[in-house]
Order: C-alpha cells, then structure tokens, then sequence
C-alpha cells in the first residue's frame, strides 16, 4: 500500500527529568508493562506547564493570531485533528503548515481546557518511549469546545534546551454536536407520555414500523451486518439519523457464525467492547466466534438498530443534481416474502468487511483436476473433519493449507488436532507476536484487567500523529522479539520466514499498511517448531493436480485435502462490482496512509460524495464510526 511519510526522530530528551522505571533489555519481566508509563519525578511543575500553554494557545485562538500559536509548537511538532478542527481528518506537521491551514481554512475549535477529572487525564510527567528513560515530557487529556460541538483530546510536550516547554503533537476530535447531543444519561429519553393519548402506538408497533421504512426513507443505508455496520448504525442511531442496514445472510452474526470451527478472537474484551454496551464483567477474554454472532444480534436489538437479513443491493445509481442515491434492495421480509424495494439514501456506507472480496487464486488445474476436497478460500472452511484415517488402512489424511496467517495457522492447528499430516505453504513471510506479548506489550497498560476507561486508552492511541505512532511500534517491536525470543528461533530454524513489518514496525503497523501478512501465535507456532506441522517455504504454486499440488520448484506434494488461505482484495474492488466502474473509478485507494499519516479513504470522504467506507478490528470500529457519523450528519445538517 506504499509508505507516503518518513519516521522522523522524537523530540529531544529533557536534561531536567530524571529517569522512570524501565524494562531491562531482553527482560521477558513485563508484568505489570510500564508503558505508558509515568514517572515520580517532582523536579517539573506539569500541571502549571501546561496551564501556561493551553492559556497562550486559548488567548492565540481567540484573538487569530495563527502565527503566534503555530510557534507554540516544537519546529516539527504536529496537530491531528478529527472532524473538531474542520470537517475532515487531517494531520499537520510542522509550524508551517499548522499556520497556513488555520489561515486559509479557520478553525472551528474555540476554546482547549485542561481535564483534570482523574489522576490519569490530569497533567503529568510521561515517558514517550517504550520502555526507555528517555525521551520524556508532559502529557494531559483536554476538553475541547468547537463552534458545533464539544470533544476531547490529548497533549504531549516536550522541552527544547533554547526554546523551553513547547507542543510536540496536539489532537482534537469532536465527540457531541450543538442541537444533536447524544440521549444518554440525563438527556435519556423518557420511553412514554403518560396521560391520554388517543391514537397511541406501543414500543412494539413503533419499532416494526421503524424497522420496515414504510412511508418515509432512510438516509443513511448500510451495507454489511458486522462490527463495522453495526457500530456505525449504533452512533447514527444516537445523532438521530434515520439509517438501515441490509445483509445477505440469514442472521445476525453469521458474517462471525459462519467461519471456521475452532475461530476464537485472537484480541481479548478490554480491547473489543462496543460503543455504548460494553460486553459483560464475566465475559471470557478471548471472544469465541459463535458467542461473539450471538453478541451482534443481541447488540442490534438492544440498540434498536433497523437491519434487513436475507437482503442485497440489486442496483444503486448516484443522482448528482438530487444528491441522493436510488438504490434496488431485493429482501425477503421476515414472513417469508420477498420483494424488491427502491429507497432513496443520501448516503451509503460499504462495511462489507476490511477488505474486499475474496483473494481467489488462478492457478491451474484449480477448477477441477484435484480428487480429494478443495477449498478455494479459507473463509469456506467448516472445520477439520474427524476422521483423519484413510478409509481401509492407518495412514493419516494429508492436509495442505497455502497461506501463512492467522487464518491459515488456525486451520492448520485444526487439522493437528484432529489427527491429519498437516502441509502449510508459506510462499513470503509473516510477522509472528505471541499472544502473551501481544497483550503485555501491544496493548500494554491501555487495554486490560484494572485498565483506564476505554475511552480515555482510545484516545491515547489514536491521538498519536501516525508517524510518531510508527516510531512508537518500532521500539514496541524490538521488546516483542526479545520476549518472543525462543519461539521466534524455533520458528526459523524450521525454514518458517519472518519478518518484524514494514520498517520493522511490528504487527499492528503492518495490518495498517497491508491488512494482512501477521498472525498471533495462540499454539501453531509450536506446532511448525516440533515438526508437527510442516512448512513448504517460498514457493509458488503453479499447478493443482490430481494428486495434490506443484511447485514452482518442480515438488509436488500429495494431499487428500486442500485449502487456500490466500486472504481478501482490497475494499475498493468490492465497491466495483457493486456499484460499478463510474463509482469505483472516483474512489480512492483505501487503507495504507496518505501524505499527512491519515488512512486513506476509510472512515473519511470516499472520493464519491454520499459514499463511505467501514471497516476495520473492533477497536477501530469502536472508535472511527463516530468519527464517520459526525461527518455524515454534518452533511446532513448542511454543515460541511
């Protein structure tokens, strides 16, 4: 997906600031992780440092003067801003740029307040690297009010030796609209009028009626069910915004149902809750697939969410005068009818996965020369079978499996443990993080048992400028390979190829970046070290056989069963055959980052007006459909 920015180095360290505690190279001791870590130190006033700042940067703002506040920051320093500081995502680097935007643009952001409410939002000494004495600085959650709305925010600063305490990254993002502020707690609605009321209609009848769309259109169609549709539902849902999503399976939760047997979330609860309902204190960590379908249709009915199963978009045609879209949706309703229906959206939402449709391989013989059973697409696997004997004899079954990432290693555990000779083809190399250090140093301190509030941990993370985050993963990078240590040589010295992502970046930059190409390692690895899986490493495979299949290097491998696990194409591919060239060709690529460190396309304005994109793990469709519903109802409201 290409690399459109250079890591650059952190501030320099502060000569005032004695050392915090710290993790020991190579130490595998990381329990509790110290990251993000804060210090003990007294020598530095943090609260009244910062209160000097944002009371400049308050004084700037109301007065205009762009130039005076852009030097408040470090030369390099950044502002991320999304949709507060305009109705988009953006990311400015350096004094320059954050000047000329606010000047050629404004600035919808009118006021920046210190939030003070816990010990972990309130100004502080922080380290801003892993595990390092060095850099570090001041951190402190703010409260942002914008000329629409009210949101939240995080500041970094460091100290210059010529300069002093300056703002090295600085982020918004608008969490509430003036006039659509979300009905929760004291502004919960009231559910009935009590008194007299001819005419009245129960909960039960408003919501069939609500659900069904007779008489009045929704503004907003979704297409998918899954975590993305369902989040982004959620916060339109509580902006007001009439919305539907449709799905072309039979229930909520089959797009989790339908996978592979033993599928469980490789990321555990406190990293997963939903907007609004978070999932139970007797929630297990990892999320088991069929439990977690389960979840989403109980989510959608709690939330009152208005979906349509057994449904597909049959044609949608963008109206650029009306600025609506006319789409055909065939359903069949839930008495067993079907009809087609013709809605009017003004806007429309792909969440049809984070990816595209499947990566099918062209390969050949694929189409019918194997005699055993062939799977084009690991998404199509049901679950290793039990009988794993060859009928008449004590030979094991033979399984191959092409593709070197959690799905392929997950079908390949599978496999083992219901006793076939399991093959995985590896053709490049995959990103390996154990599961333990996935948690301990991946999600650190943000995400577990005990943590703080998952909003405040979300906008930690996010509130990160991509590139400083890239650096970030970096150095988390070198941790996880040191703790991951002797799985990591096992793995190599059994001919498995490794790499540490893109710039030696880890995992989760390289899921940015690629979508794919890592896999978190729950047993498997084990496996491939002990030889009870093999590995067939670099190869292409060039032609599917009666018997198994060939290699570019001339081997063919026997297998009475064959999957590929080759993964997805991009989203965009999948925008195409559903909404045709004319739409496609305006879209822009989608995920990878653009020149100022945003994703691109995901989340924001698709390059089609009235089009969107959502996807993404959980976490991120946690945090993103609310950065997305605010654009599109301030679409809506005429505002952007």
């Amino acid at each position: 997906m290409g690399e459109p920015f250079t890591v650059t180095s952190r501030p320099s360290p502060s000569s005032s600031l004695d050392s915090s505690q710290r993790v020991e190279p190579g130490s595998t001791n990381l329990a509790p992780y110290p990251w993000p870590a804060t210090t003990k130190d007294v020598s530095v006033d943090a609260d009244k440092i910062a209160t000097s700042i944002i009371s400049s940067f308050n004084s700037f703002l109301a007065s205009k003067d762009y130039g005076a506040l852009s030097e408040l920051f470090v030369e390099d320093g950044f502002w991320r801003d999304h949709v507060a500081l305009s109705w988009d995502l953006h990311t400015l680097k350096g004094r320059s740029k954050i000047q000329t935007f606010l000047r050629e643009n404004g600035c919808n952001v009118t006021q920046v307040d210190i939030d003070r409410s816990s010990e972990f939002r309130k100004p502080q000494v922080v380290g801003f690297a892993p595990a390092q004495e060095e850099p570090k600085g001041i951190q402190l959650y703010t409260k942002i009010t914008t000329k629409y709305g009210s949101g939240r925010g995080i500041v970094r600063l460091a100290e210059k030796e010529e300069e002093g305490w300056k703002i090295w990254t600085f982020f918004t993002t608008l969490e509430q609209m003036n006039g659509h502020e979300e009905p929760l707690g004291v502004k919960r609605e009231r559910g009935v009028k009590h008194g007299a009321n001819p005419g009245r209609k129960n909960w039960m009848d408003r919501r069939r009626e609500e659900v069904e769309f007779r008489g009045q259109e929704p503004e907003v169609l979704i297409i998918g069910a899954g975590q993305g549709g369902l989040t982004a539902h959620a916060r339109l849902k509580m902006l007001g915004v009439p919305t539907l999503i449709i799905d072309r399976n039979d229930a909520i939760g089959d797009n989790w149902r339908k996978r592979y047997h033993q599928l469980v979330l490789h990321d555990p609860v406190w990293y997963d809750h939903m907007p609004y309902i978070k999932f139970p204190e007797f929630w297990p960590v990892f999320t088991p697939k069929d439990k977690l379908a389960e979840w989403f249709d109980c989510y959608a009915k709690l939330l009152e969410l208005n979906v349509w199963m057994k449904s597909e978009l049959q044609d949608a045609r963008w109206d650029e005068r009306k600025k609506e879209w006319t789409v055909a949706i065939k359903r069949t309703r839930p008495d067993g009818q079907t009809e087609t229906r013709t809605l009017h959206p003004k806007h429309i939402v792909q969440a049809t996965g984070a990816s595209g449709g499947k990566n099918l391989p062209k390969i050949k013989g694929i189409d019918g020369a194997f005699k055993g059973d062939l799977l084009c697409h690991s998404s199509e696997f049901p679950g290793a079978k039990e009988q794993a004997q060859k009928e008449g004899g004590s030979k094991k079954k033979r399984a191959i499996v092409v593709g070197a990432c959690n799905s392929s290693h997950d079908i390949c555990q599978d496999y083992y443990e219901k006793g076939y000779d399991v093959t995985m083809v590896q053709r490049s190399s995959t990103c390996v993080v154990s599961s333990e250090a996935a948690q301990k140093i991946l999600l650190g301190m943000l995400y577990e048992e005990g943590s703080p509030p998952m909003e405040d941990g979300d906008i930690w993370a996010w509130g990160w400028p991509s590139e400083v985050f890239k650096a970030v993963h970096i150095d988390l990078c070198k941790l996880q390979v040191q703790m991951d240590k002797k799985t990591l040589d096992g793995l190599e010295k059994a001919g498995f190829k490794l790499d540490r992502g893109v710039d030696n970046s880890g995992l989760f930059m390289k899921y940015l970046q690629r979508g794919g190409g890592y896999y978190i390692d729950v047993g498997t690895s084990q496996l491939i070290i002990d030889g009870k899986v093999r590995i067939k490493q670099g190869q292409e495979v060039t032609e599917v056989t009666e018997r198994g299949l060939r290699f570019a290097d001339g081997e063919e491998l026997e297998a009475d069963e064959i999957v590929f696990a080759t993964g997805f194409e991009n989203m965009r591919t999948h925008a195409r055959k559903m909404f045709g060239d004319e739409v496609a060709d305006r879209v822009g690529d989608v995920w990878g980052w653009n020149e100022e460190g945003e994703m691109r396309t995901i989340w924001k304005s698709s390059g089609h007006p009235g089009l969107w994109f959502m996807g993404g793990n959980m976490a991120m469709c946690r945090y993103y459909s609310r950065v997305l519903a605010l654009q599109v109802k301030a679409r809506l409201e005429g505002l952007a």
